[in-house]
């Protein structure tokens, strides 16, 4: 069935969008003229709607997915079959791009498609992780409790999204801020000042010199510097893109002398939550890694995990190529050998996903720390550069 986005006038008079499906554009205008919604435009929505976001700048919102997931699992466990679940589900949805994707979802099902296939036609928002495990809760007829467990492991990814971003967005704020100051103070108050100064025909310190110069090249070339900026951020995003690119940026970001060791247990969280949830829900642990290989977002990691897939075809051990990384601390690959020994590696690998989630909490807090007083520092310095480089020729002036 078709998927229309209208533009209406409501009851009230009011403008308002909104998205429904329907066999025709015909019999979608009635249903909401039934509702006393007039239709001004009304448009189909051809293919998947993420289709028509821009992927260089796209982003699903896991909390969003997460309070989703967890919602159908709850319609399910009530006995709902599973497309009346979804249909209740629909109209609930804020997000206009995950409904229209839910509603696709609905009529491949209707369509005879299995719910995983459904999904796996949204990539944006549901990732091999999240369809490979619903395809095993489909064969094993225990959809509700692997939604339930899809929903923890999104909700934990969020909550370890937010201490990462908690620990970044003090400093991105006081960049952002002391940018606009020093770009405010050369554009505007320098040259000013610096007219005044020159206009008494003295020769400026060079301090001053220096910073008039600055003060100029932004003037005359700003464009300059905004073309090298857009074209160096397009070649890193098509640099990234490649697989030599990423490797060399994970590489890049795990290396950093002060952030390097957030991201480092970060991507080693990720890895344990992930492998544990895969294994709780019935997957082999061989297609757990392939899976992983997909979702790891890290290249350093995912050539361990290809490692790792080697080790396990030859009959080895998970640990040994752990050990061998630059992502693994020696220490989770000695924890995970041993819960391979006895047995227990999914509880294992539950308990690291804990122990590294409470210390990104305090890294992070460490991180903030350090990189406080940093930033208040470096922007003291700069502003104090203007500061001095001003008053020095005005000094200069008082005392003749």
């Amino acid at each position: 069935m078709p998927i229309y986005e209208y533009r209406a006038l409501g009851k009230d008079g009011k403008s308002k969008t909104g998205i429904l499906d329907a066999d025709t554009p015909k019999d979608a205008r009635n249903k909401l003229r039934g509702q006393g919604i007039h239709v001004i435009a009304l448009v189909e929505i051809q293919g998947v709607k993420q289709s028509r976001r821009l992927p260089f700048f796209g982003r699903r919102n896991l909390a969003d997915l997460a309070m989703v997931t967890r919602q159908l699992a709850t319609l399910l466990e009530s006995g709902i079959q599973l497309r009346e679940a979804i249909g209740a589900l629909i109209e609930q949805i804020e997000d206009r791009s995950l409904q229209t994707a839910y509603r696709d979802i609905r009529e491949k099902i209707t369509g005879g498609k299995s719910f995983a296939d459904a999904l796996g036609d949204h990539p944006f928002y549901f990732n091999p992780l999240y369809v490979n495990m619903v395809r095993a809760g489909e064969a094993a007829g225990t959809l509700d409790a692997i939604l339930n467990k899809v929903a923890d492991y999104l909700q934990a990814q969020t909550r370890m999204q937010g201490k990462i971003s908690a620990a970044l967005a003090y400093p991105l704020v006081m960049v952002v801020i002391g940018t606009g100051v020093v770009i405010f103070l050369m554009t505007f108050v320098v040259p000013k000042i610096t007219n005044v100064l020159l206009s008494q025909g003295k020769t400026l310190p060079l301090p001053t010199e220096i910073l008039v110069a600055i003060s100029n090249f932004l003037l005359n070339w700003w464009w300059l510097l905004l073309g090298v900026a857009i074209s160096l951020y397009i070649a890193y995003r098509l640099v990234k893109a490649t697989t030599w690119g990423k490797r060399q940026y994970d590489l890049f970001m795990i290396s950093l002398p002060v952030l390097g060791i957030l991201f480092k247990k970060q991507a080693v969280s990720r890895f344990a939550i992930t492998f544990s949830t895969l294994l709780q829900s019935g997957i082999p642990a061989l297609e757990c890694l392939h899976i992983l290989r997909n979702v790891v977002d890290n290249e350093i990691m995912a050539e361990t995990l290809d490692e790792v897939s080697k080790t396990i075809i030859e009959g080895g051990e998970i640990a040994a190529p752990l050990r061998r990384s630059k992502v693994f601390p020696p220490l989770v690959g000695y924890m995970i050998a041993v819960g391979e020994k006895a047995g227990r590696l999914e509880p294992i690998l539950t308990k690291i996903a804990e122990a590294y989630d409470e210390e990104i909490e305090v890294t992070s807090q460490k991180v903030t720390s350090l990189l406080e007083p940093l930033m208040i520092v470096t922007l003291a310095a700069i502003v104090g550069f203007i500061v001095l480089s001003i008053i020095l020729p005005i000094m200069e002036l008082s005392q003749i």
